[in-house]
C-alpha cells in the first residue's frame, strides 16, 4: 500500500473515535506485512481508565485476528503538532511491533518518522522477566 494511502485510512479512522469527552480524535492505521491494513480508533469511556488508544484498538483488533507481522503504525490527529503515542500504547507497541515503522501524522499530512526504540528508551520488555522465577 502507498503510504498516502496507508496515512488516509488513519484519518479514516480518526472520524470513528469515539471521544465525548476530550474531543481528542485519534486514528491508526498498522499495515501488516502481506499489505493489509487494519485500523483503530480511540473510544473513550466515562470511566476515563477503560478508555482505550486508537494504538493499541489496531493492535488488538490484529492479534485477535491472528496477525503478528507489522510494518508500519501510522497515527494521525488532526491538529498542527505531532501527538505521540501515550506511555501505555509505548508499552505495548515494544511489546507487540517493536520492529514497526512509527510515522506521526499531523493535520497537514506532514510525516514525522520514528520507531520504539527512540519513543521508549531503556525500555522494558520480555527479556527483562527472562530468568525472575529462578
Amino acid at each position: 500500500m502507498k503510504e498516502k494511502e496507508l496515512i488516509e485510512k488513519a484519518v479514516e479512522a480518526s472520524k470513528r473515535a469515539y471521544a465525548p469527552y476530550s474531543k481528542f480524535f485519534v486514528g491508526a492505521a498498522l499495515e501488516l506485512e502481506d499489505g493489509r491494513v487494519i485500523q483503530g480508533c480511540n473510544v473513550e469511556n466515562a470511566s476515563y481508565g477503560l478508555t482505550n488508544c486508537a494504538e493499541r484498538t489496531a493492535l488488538f483488533a490484529a492479534i485477535a485476528q491472528g496477525e503478528k507481522r507489522f510494518k508500519k503504525i501510522v497515527i494521525f490527529v488532526d491538529r498542527q503538532d505531532f501527538t505521540p503515542p501515550c506511555g501505555a500504547c509505548r508499552q505495548v507497541i515494544n511489546e507487540l511491533a517493536a520492529d514497526a515503522e512509527i510515522l506521526l501524522v499531523n493535520s497537514s499530512r506532514k510525516i514525522k518518522r520514528t520507531s520504539i526504540s527512540e519513543l521508549l528508551p531503556l525500555s522494558f520488555g520480555s527479556e527483562d522477566l527472562k530468568g525472575s522465577h529462578d
